[in-house]
C-alpha cells in the first residue's frame, strides 16, 4: 500500500463543515510523495443530499472507507465512531491522524488515535467560546489536549491553549483552512447565476442559516427568531436554505404559518458552491455558523451572528461580525447600520490567505 510513499495519513471527516476543511487539505497531499492519504468520512452527517452536494462542489474523491455512523445521541455517536475508527486504524497503522474542527467525529478520531499512541494533528485549534453548554466546546477542549500538532487559524488561538498548558513547541500559525476552498470556488463562481435562480439583485437581499440547538431545539426560542426573521424581511427579501434539524423542528412545533406569505425564500439545503454565491452577493448575512462568520469577514459581507458568544473572536475584532442574540432591537439597530452604510468595515486576518493546507503540509513533512 506504501510503496511510493514514507508515511501514511488518516484524514478524518464527518459533518458539512469538515468536508471544507479537509478538501484543500487533501489536494495538496496528493501533490506530494511523502505522505498516503487515506480519507476517512464517519458518516456522522446523516443529510444525503447535503453530503452529495458537498462532495460534488468541493470536487472532493469518494471517501476511502465510510463507516456509516449516525443519528444518536452524543455519547452514543462517539462510541459507536471510536469501536469502529479502531479498527480501521488498527488494521491501517497510520503514522498520524489529522481531524479537523469541534465535531463528535473530530472527538472520537483524536480520542481512538491517542490510545493506540498514534500521533494526532488538528487542524483549526485553539478556538474557544467558553460557553459550557456548547457540545463543541468539550470537542475543541479534549482534541486539543490530546493532539501532537496544533494548528492555529489566529493570535487568540495560540493565547487560548497556552493558558491550557498547551506547549509553544507543538502549536503552529498555519491560517485559516476555510479560505483556501473559498478562494478556489471564486475562481470557478459565475457571478450572475444564484441572483436569477432566486429573483434577487446584488446587495438587495440577505442570506439566513440556523441550525444550532439553542436556538432551534425550543419551540419559544424559534418561534421568536422566525418572527423577528419574518419582521427584518419586510426590509430586505431574505434567502433561507433550511438546515435539515431546523426543518424537522419547524414542523415539530408548527411553525410553518410565519414563513408563508412573506418575504422569506426558503430552500432545501444548498451546496457549497450555491452557499457561498449568495453570500458573496448579499447584503448582510444572519447565521449562528461558525463558518459563515469567517466566510463574511473574507469576504467583506457584514455578518450578524445570532448567538451570545463565538469560538471566532477574530470575525468580531477586526472582521464583519457582530453578536446580535436573538434580542430584536439589537438586530433592527445594526440592519440600520448595515442599510445605511454605517457598519464597520472590517479586515481580512493574517495568513487567511489561500495557503494554510501548503503550511500544514509543509509542517508534517518536516516534523514527521
Amino acid at each position: 500500500m506504501r510503496s511510493k510513499y514514507n508515511k501514511l495519513i488518516a484524514l478524518i471527516v464527518g459533518a458539512r463543515p469538515n468536508f471544507i476543511k479537509a478538501a484543500p487539505i487533501l489536494r495538496e497531499l496528493k501533490e506530494q510523495t511523502t505522505f498516503k492519504p487515506v480519507l476517512i468520512h464517519t458518516g456522522q452527517h446523516f443529510d444525503y443530499e447535503m453530503s452529495r452536494l458537498f462532495f460534488r462542489d468541493l470536487d472532493i474523491s469518494k471517501p476511502d472507507f465510510n463507516l456509516g455512523i449516525n443519528g444518536t445521541s452524543h455519547a452514543e455517536l462517539t462510541a459507536r465512531m471510536m469501536i469502529s475508527l479502531e479498527k480501521k486504524f488498527i488494521s491501517l497503522r497510520p503514522d498520524i491522524v489529522v481531524v479537523v474542527g469541534d465535531v463528535d467525529s473530530t472527538l472520537a478520531a483524536s480520542l481512538t488515535a491517542a490510545k493506540l499512541s498514534i500521533p494526532v494533528a488538528h487542524v483549526e485549534a485553539g478556538l474557544r467560546s467558553f460557553d459550557p453548554e456548547m457540545p463543541e466546546e468539550f470537542n475543541r477542549i479534549v482534541t486539543d489536549r490530546l493532539s501532537d500538532f496544533l494548528f492555529i487559524h489566529s493570535e487568540d488561538a495560540r493565547t487560548n491553549l497556552i493558558h491550557e498548558g498547551i506547549s509553544k513547541t507543538k502549536i503552529y500559525f498555519a491560517g485559516n483552512i476555510m479560505i483556501d476552498m473559498l478562494k478556489r470556488m471564486l475562481e470557478k463562481m459565475r457571478d450572475d447565476l444564484y441572483l436569477k435562480k432566486y429573483g434577487v439583485k446584488k446587495r438587495k437581499y440577505f442570506l439566513l442559516t440556523l441550525h444550532r440547538p439553542a436556538n432551534v431545539d425550543s419551540k419559544g426560542t424559534l418561534s421568536y427568531i422566525l418572527r423577528t426573521i419574518r419582521h427584518v424581511s419586510e426590509k430586505l427579501p431574505v434567502i433561507f436554505p433550511v438546515h435539515p434539524r431546523t426543518l424537522q423542528k419547524i414542523k415539530k412545533f408548527k411553525l410553518g404559518n410565519i414563513l408563508r406569505n412573506s418575504s422569506i425564500i426558503s430552500t432545501a439545503p444548498l451546496g457549497y458552491m450555491e452557499n457561498l454565491g449568495l453570500l458573496k452577493d448579499a447584503a448582510f448575512v444572519m447565521t449562528d455558523s461558525g463558518g459563515i462568520q469567517e466566510e463574511s469577514t473574507y469576504l467583506h459581507v457584514p455578518c450578524l451572528t445570532i448567538r451570545e458568544n463565538t469560538e471566532r473572536p477574530i470575525t468580531v475584532e477586526i472582521g464583519t461580525n457582530t453578536l446580535v442574540g436573538t434580542d430584536r432591537h439589537t438586530i433592527m439597530t445594526e440592519i440600520d447600520k448595515i442599510l445605511s452604510c454605517r457598519y464597520k468595515k472590517g479586515k481580512i486576518p493574517k495568513f487567511w490567505d489561500g495557503r494554510t493546507s501548503e503550511r500544514i503540509v509543509k509542517v508534517l513533512t518536516e516534523r514527521l
